[in-house]
C-alpha cells in the first residue's frame, strides 16, 4: 500500500498581512516629506522625532486613500474613527509606540477576487486600517553600532489583512499580485516591494485535512516580493507538516525568511494582542467619515482591473488571457486604448504588446509609461504587417529595434530604408519561385507524390532568397500553383 503523502494528510491554511504605504506628498500625523530616498534623516522635524510638546494632525488624503482601497475590495467603510497607541518597542520609533488603529478599523470585510490556473474565488478580508511606519534600523554602516535613519517613520501605511482564507502557496501568490494591481490602479501606492513601499506578513497553520480548527500559527515577517511569499509559504508548510508527522509540538512565533537559502528561522515567540498595551490615542480626536465625503471618493474611483478585463473581451472582443494581461498595469491599459485610437486592428495591437513591446520592456526592466514610441507610430508599424507591406517577423526583428533607437522615424519610411518592403511583383516572385524548384528537385518530387507538407519549406527558401521582401500570401499562392503542374 502506497504511503499517503503529507500534502494529502494535511492542509495548509494561511492568512496575509499586505502593508502598502500610501503615495500621500506628506506623513500621516505631520507635514514632514514622505517620499522615498534622501539622505537619512532629512525628511524629519520635531513631530517625527517626538519631541515634547509636539501634538500629531491627521492627514486627510491618506484616509482617503485607505476608502478607496475599502470601496475597491468591496468593504464596509466605518464612519466614527479612531487611533490607538501599540506599545511594541520599535527602535526606530522615536515616540516609543506606534500610531494605529485597534478594535475599530476604517474598513471591515472585503474580498480581492483571486485566479489560479483558472479557477477564480474570492478571498474574504478581515479589515484594513490606518497605521503609521517605522524608521529603519542599518546594521551595517558601522561594525559596532546600530544607525538610525528616521525618514520613514510616520510614513502613512494601510495594512490589509486577511482571513485565514488561502489555502496554498499559489493562491497566496496570486493574492498579493492582485493587492498590487489594485493599489496601483487606484493609485494610493506604487506597489514596489523591493524598496519596501510594499510588504507582506505570512501567518501560516497546517492541520490535519478535515478538521476545523486552525492550528498553531507562526508568522514570516517582512517579506519583500511576491516570489518570496510563495517561497516562504511552500518551506515552512513543508516544515509544520512533518513536525505535525514526527509528533513535534507547534509553537506560536515570529520568523523570518532568507532568501539565499529558502529557508525560515525563528526571531521570537509570538505576542498576543493585549502584549502591545494597546489604548486609545488621547492626542488625536475620532474622525467621522460623512455621507459627502464617502459619495465623493466613490465618485471619483477609476475603472479596476476586473471591469477593464470585461471591458476589453466585449469592446474589443479580445481573448479573455490578452484581455487579462493588458488590464494588470493602469499606465499599459492607457498605452492600449492610445494605440487602439488610432488603428482598429485589436488583436494585432494586443499581440504586439503582449509580444516584442513585452519583451523589450522586461529587457530594459522598465514600464510602459517609458516605452519610448508614441501610440500612433505602433499603429503604423501595426498597420504595415496587417496590410500585408512588411512581415511580422522582418517588422519585430529589424524595423522594431531601428524604431526604438528612433522613435521619431517614420516606419514605413525606414521599413523602405532597410529595404524590407514587401514585393507584390509577380514576376519578381515567380523568379524567386523558379530559383528554389531548380535547387530542390527531389523535394518536388517528394511534394507531387504527396508530401503536401514540404510548402513551408519551399516558403522558408522563398523567403530567404527575397530576404523577407516576397509577399508570403502572393507567393503561397503561386508555389502552389507552381508545384501542382505536372510539367516543369
Amino acid at each position: 500500500m502506497l504511503r499517503m503523502s503529507l500534502q494529502e494528510k494535511y492542509e495548509l491554511v494561511v492568512g496575509l498581512e499586505v502593508h502598502a504605504q500610501l503615495q500621500t506628498r506628506t506623513k500621516l500625523f505631520c507635514g514632514d516629506d514622505a517620499s522615498f530616498g534622501g539622505e537619512p534623516n532629512t525628511h524629519i522635524s520635531a513631530i517625527t522625532l517626538a519631541y515634547p510638546g509636539t501634538l500629531p494632525r491627521l492627514n486627510r488624503t491618506a484616509v482617503e486613500y485607505a476608502i478607496r482601497m475599502g470601496l475597491a475590495c468591496e468593504s464596509e467603510i466605518s464612519r466614527t474613527n479612531w487611533f490607538a497607541r501599540k506599545h511594541y518597542f520599535y527602535p526606530d520609533l522615536p515616540k516609543g509606540y506606534q500610531t494605529s488603529q485597534h478594535i475599530n478599523n476604517i474598513c471591515q470585510g472585503g474580498i480581492v477576487r483571486i485566479n489560479v490556473s483558472g479557477n477564480e474565488r474570492a478571498v474574504q478580508l478581515h479589515h484594513i486600517h490606518l497605521e503609521e511606519d517605522a524608521g529603519k534600523s542599518i546594521h551595517d554602516a558601522d561594525p559596532l553600532k546600530t544607525a538610525i535613519d528616521h525618514n520613514r517613520a510616520g510614513v502613512p501605511l494601510i495594512e490589509i489583512v486577511s482571513e485565514p482564507d488561502l489555502f496554498s502557496a499559489e493562491e497566496a501568490y496570486a493574492y498579493v499580485t492582485e493587492v498590487r494591481k489594485l493599489v496601483r490602479f487606484l493609485g494610493i501606492c506604487d506597489g514596489n516591494m523591493e524598496e519596501g513601499s510594499m510588504r507582506c506578513d505570512a501567518n501560516i497553520s497546517v492541520r490535519p485535512k478535515g478538521q476545523k480548527k486552525l492550528g498553531t500559527r507562526v508568522e514570516v515577517k517582512n517579506l519583500n516580493s511576491i516570489r518570496n511569499v510563495k517561497r516562504a509559504i511552500d518551506f515552512e508548510a513543508a516544515r509544520l507538516m512533518q513536525m505535525l508527522e514526527d509528533g513535534e509540538t507547534i509553537i506560536q512565533q515570529t520568523r523570518s525568511f532568507d532568501a539565499d537559502t529558502g529557508t525560515t528561522f525563528a526571531l521570537r515567540s509570538k505576542e498576543e494582542a493585549n502584549d502591545y498595551r494597546y489604548f486609545p490615542d488621547p492626542d488625536l480626536p475620532p474622525f467621522i467619515v460623512s455621507e459627502e465625503m464617502l459619495n465623493s471618493i466613490r465618485s471619483e474611483m477609476p475603472e479596476l482591473p476586473d471591469a477593464v478585463r470585461q471591458r476589453f473581451m466585449e469592446d474589443y472582443h479580445l481573448p479573455e488571457y490578452d484581455a487579462r494581461l493588458l488590464s494588470e498595469e493602469k499606465e499599459m491599459v492607457a498605452y492600449f486604448e492610445a494605440v487602439t485610437s488610432h488603428n482598429n486592428q485589436y488583436k494585432s495591437i494586443a499581440n504586439w504588446l503582449l509580444g516584442p513591446v513585452k519583451a523589450w520592456l522586461n529587457e530594459q526592466q522598465v514600464q510602459i509609461e517609458n516605452f519610448p514610441l508614441k501610440s500612433g507610430n505602433l499603429s503604423d508599424l501595426v498597420n504595415l504587417v496587417t496590410s500585408g507591406e512588411i512581415s511580422f517577423s522582418s517588422a519585430s526583428s529589424r524595423l522594431f529595434p531601428r524604431l526604438i533607437d528612433n522613435p521619431d522615424a517614420d516606419p514605413k519610411q525606414m521599413a523602405s530604408e532597410l529595404n524590407l518592403l514587401q514585393n507584390a511583383d509577380s514576376g519578381e516572385i515567380e523568379a524567386w519561385i523558379g530559383q528554389v524548384l531548380e535547387k530542390m528537385p527531389d523535394k518536388v518530387a517528394e511534394y507531387r507524390k504527396g508530401k503536401k507538407g514540404l510548402i513551408g519549406l519551399f516558403m522558408g527558401e522563398v523567403k530567404k532568397i527575397s530576404r523577407g521582401k516576397a509577399d508570403p500570401k502572393i507567393a503561397t499562392v503561386m508555389l502552389e500553383k507552381r508545384l501542382n503542374e505536372q510539367n516543369q
